[in-house]
C-alpha cells in the first residue's frame, strides 16, 4: 500500500530547499542565468506544477554538463510528486550516481526502489533501503523506512514489514499516524499465532514490538499476560519558584465538552460517571484552579446519537471532548475519517480500533483485575491457582486475562471452573481438601510455613481465584470451609456491592480483592467518599465505582497530554493510579482490600500513598469559571448541568 499521504506539502518544500541549496558540486560555479532558471524551476515546484518543473530541471541538466545529473535527480523528483514515477525511470537510468553528493545518492537510491516496487521488485528495492553505513538525514528518514517496510511486505517478511513501521510510529501523526498503526496490525495478523507467541515469549519486557505483538494476539481472541504498568513519577509534581505554585503537565484546555447518554438503558450508569465528573471539577476550584467551561451533551447511547454529539461539540468550539460512554458509541467515533478535536473516551470500542492521534481511552476493564490478581498472588508466593468464576461476560474476560498472566509469572493453571449453579459449587474442581493453613493476610513466607506445619495436602503456594457477585460468593466460600478447603481466595471487585454489611458479609472474612482506592478513601487529596456518599445517592454502593470513574474523568483532563508524552508518569486517582501506555490508553492499578469481620478493609502496605495532584494554578492562570456554560441548542440534546 503506497505511504499516506507523506506530506505532500512537505516533500514539496524539500524538494524546493534542495533546489534552492543548488545540489551541485560546489567547486563548479553557476552563472547568473543558471541560477535563475533553477530558481524558477524550483518555484514551479513550490507551486504544484511538477511537469513543468521536471522539464525545466531538465532543460537545465541539458545545457550545464557540470550540474546535468543533479538536475536529471531533481526532474525525477517532480514527477515523484506528480505520481507519475514510472515517467522518471528513463532520466533516473541516465544519472552517474558517482557525481551526486551530499544527501543525493540516498534521495537517488530511495527513487531507484520506489520506482522497483512500483515493477514488483521487491529484492531490489529491500537492498537499496537496507545498505550499510548510509547517514540518513531526519527529513528522509520516515521515507526509507516506508519504502523498506513496503519492499518486506511484498517480500513475504510481514514480520520485518511490522517493525519497520513500528520504528516509525512515533514520528507520524494525525491521518498517517492512524495508517500505520493499522498497517502495522495488519501485517501481524498475517503472521502464524503460533510463531507470534513464541516471538513474544522470547521478548524482553522492554521490546516495542511486545505491545504490537500482545494487541495482534488479543484480536485473534488469544489471552496475553497484561503486567502491570511502572509506577515511576506522579504527576502534578511542584516546581520550585512562582511561589509554589505551578505544577509540572498541568493544562486545562479552555472548552471540554462532557458526552454521555441522558435517556435508554445507559442512562443509569451515565449519572454516577456525571456527577462524579463535576465533583472532582468542583473539588478542583479549593485549590483555585484554572477549569475550564463544561458543556454537556446528549449521545443517547447511540452510534449516530454519539457522532452527532461529537461533531456539535467541535462546532461549539470545544478544545477537548470527553466521552462517549459505550462500546458502540466510541467505536462509532472513532471510525470517523477524521478527529478534529482530541478525545478522551470513557470506554474502549467494541471493534477493537485502536485510538488514533490526540485519542484515548479510560476505561473499568476487567482484564486489569484478572492480571493483577495474578501478579498479587505470585508476589504473595502462591504460584499454583485455581480458578472460580460466574459465566457473566466481566468474569469470563477477568479468568482470561489472569490465566494468561499467571503462566506469564511462571505460575500453574491447576483447575478451573465456570459455575452456572452455586449450590454445589466445589464438587467439580477437586481441589485437595487439608487443615486450615495462614489467614490470607499473614506474609507469603509465614503462609508457607504454616502451610507446612499443618500438612495442608492442597500445597503451600496454592491460592484461589474468583470473580463473581457477592450473593454468589457468601454461597461458595462456606462450601470451601465445609469441604475442609482452606486455601487463600482473591477475588475481583465484584465481590464487594461497596457497603458495609458485617452480617451478611461475614462468611466472606479472609477474603482479599482488588478495588477502587476512593471506596476505602485510601487515596490521599480526594474529597471524602463517606461525606459525599451521605449527600449523593450516586456514590453510594456499587455505583460508587462509577463516581470515582467520572472523577478520574475530570482528573485526568489537565494531565492527558503529560501521561501520554511521558512513560513511568502517572496519576493518583479515585478509580486507581492511572498511567498512559503507548495506545494512548489509559491504565489503572488497583488496590487490595480483604474481609475482616465482615467489613472491607485495604490491605496496609497496598496503595502508594502520593498526594493526589494539586490543581494549583499555573502562575498566569485565569480565575475559574463560576458557572457552567449550558451547550448551545441542538438535535443532540445538549444540555446544561448544575451537580446537586
Amino acid at each position: 500500500m503506497r505511504f499516506m499521504r507523506l506530506s505532500r506539502v512537505a516533500a514539496i518544500g524539500l524538494v524546493l530547499s534542495l533546489a534552492l541549496t543548488a545540489c551541485v558540486p560546489g567547486n563548479v560555479q553557476r552563472s547568473p542565468a543558471e541560477i535563475a532558471a533553477a530558481q524558477n524551476a524550483a518555484a514551479l515546484a513550490q507551486q504544484g506544477q511538477f511537469e513543468q518543473a521536471a522539464q525545466a530541471y531538465l532543460a537545465l541538466a541539458a545545457q550545464s554538463s557540470g550540474h546535468a545529473d543533479s538536475y536529471r535527480l531533481l526532474a525525477a523528483e517532480a514527477w515523484r510528486q506528480e505520481g507519475q514515477i514510472e515517467r522518471a525511470a528513463p532520466t533516473l537510468a541516465q544519472i552517474n550516481r558517482q557525481h551526486l553528493s551530499d544527501d543525493e545518492p540516498l534521495r537517488f537510491d530511495l527513487l531507484r526502489a520506489e520506482l522497483a516496487l512500483n515493477q514488483h521488485d521487491a529484492n531490489t528495492a529491500l537492498q537499496l533501503t537496507t545498505q550499510p553505513n548510509v547517514t540518513v538525514p531526519a527529513a528522509l528518514q520516515l521515507r526509507l523506512l516506508e519504502l523498506r517496510a513496503r519492499a518486506m511486505q511484498a517480500g513475504g517478511d510481514s514480520w520485518g514489514a511490522a517493525r519497520t513501521r513500528v520504528q516509525m510510529d512515533d514520528q507520524l501523526s494525525g491521518f498517517d499516524h492512524t495508517q500505520n498503526r493499522r498497517q502495522i496490525l495488519d501485517l501481524l495478523a498475517s503472521v502464524n499465532v503460533d510463531s507470534l507467541k513464541q516471538r513474544a515469549a522470547a521478548m524482553k519486557p522492554g521490546d516495542r514490538m511486545l505491545p504490537w505483538v500482545n494487541e495482534a494476539l488479543t484480536r485473534q481472541g488469544v489471552a496475553v499476560a497484561r503486567p502491570q504498568p511502572e509506577l515511576q513519577q506522579p504527576v502534578g509534581t511542584l516546581l520550585p519558584g512562582a511561589n509554589a505554585t505551578v505544577r509540572e503537565g498541568y493544562k486545562v484546555p479552555a472548552q471540554v465538552a462532557l458526552l454521555l447518554p441522558a435517556d435508554g438503558n445507559y442512562a443509569a450508569a451515565s449519572t454516577p460517571i456525571r456527577e462524579g465528573f463535576f465533583a472532582a471539577y468542583l473539588d478542583a476550584g479549593r485549590n483555585h484552579a484554572p477549569r475550564p467551561v463544561i458543556r454537556v451533551y446528549d449521545s443517547h447511547g447511540t452510534a449516530d446519537g454519539a457522532i452527532k454529539a461529537y461533531q456539535q461539540a467541535v462546532s461549539d468550539g470545544a478544545n477537548l471532548v470527553v466521552g462517549p460512554l459505550t462500546r458502540g458509541e466510541v467505536a462509532a467515533v472513532f471510525g470517523q475519517a477524521q478527529l478534529p478535536v482530541p478525545l478522551l473516551a470513557l470506554n474502549h470500542p467494541d471493534d477493537r480500533q485502536l485510538p488514533a492521534g490526540d485519542t484515548s481511552e479510560f476505561g473499568l476493564l476487567p482484564e486489569t483485575e484478572g492480571a493483577q490478581a495474578a501478579d498479587h498472588m505470585i508476589e504473595r508466593g502462591l504460584h499454583h491457582a485455581y480458578v472460580l468464576v460466574s459465566n457473566d461476560d466481566f468474569a469470563q474476560r477477568a479468568a482470561g486475562a489472569f490465566k494468561a498472566e499467571l503462566a506469564a509469572r511462571g505460575g500453574q493453571l491447576d483447575g478451573m471452573l465456570t459455575l452456572t449453579s452455586f449450590t454445589n459449587a466445589v464438587s467439580g474442581l477437586n481441589i485437595p481438601h487439608g487443615s486450615p493453613a495462614a489467614p490470607a493476610s499473614a506474609s507469603s513466607t509465614d503462609a508457607a510455613s504454616a502451610a507446612t506445619d499443618n500438612g495442608s495436602s492442597a500445597g503451600n503456594d496454592t491460592g484461589i481465584f474468583i470473580s463473581m457477585r457477592p450473593n454468589q460468593a457468601r454461597m461458595l466460600i462456606p462450601q470451601l470451609l465445609i469441604a475442609n478447603i482452606h486455601l487463600p481466595v482473591f477475588a475481583t471487585s465484584h465481590i464487594y456491592d461497596g457497603s458495609d454489611d458485617a452480617t451478611a458479609n461475614r462468611d466472606l472474612d479472609g477474603v482479599e480483592f482488588c478495588d477502587a482506592p476512593w471506596l476505602f478513601d485510601a487515596q490521599p487529596g480526594l474529597p471524602s467518599h463517606a461525606d459525599i456518599a451521605t449527600q449523593l445517592p450516586a456514590a453510594q454502593g456499587s455505583a460508587a465505582r462509577l463516581f470515582a470513574f467520572g472523577m478520574d474523568a475530570w482528573n485526568l483532563v489537565p494531565y492527558l497530554d503529560w501521561l501520554r508524552t511521558h512513560p513511568g508518569s502517572y496519576m493518583p486517582g479515585a478509580s486507581g493510579q492511572l498511567t498512559a501506555d503507548q495506545f494512548g490508553r489509559i491504565r489503572r492499578v488497583l488496590i487490595w482490600a480483604q474481609f475482616q469481620d465482615g467489613l472491607a478493609r485495604p490491605l496496609s502496605g497496598s496503595l502508594q500513598t502520593d498526594d493526589v495532584p494539586s490543581g494549583a494554578p499555573p502562575a498566569d492562570s485565569t480565575p475559574a469559571p463560576t458557572s457552567f456554560s449550558p451547550a448551545s441548542s441542538s438535535s443532540t440534546g445538549a444540555t446544561p448541568l448544575i451537580p446537586s
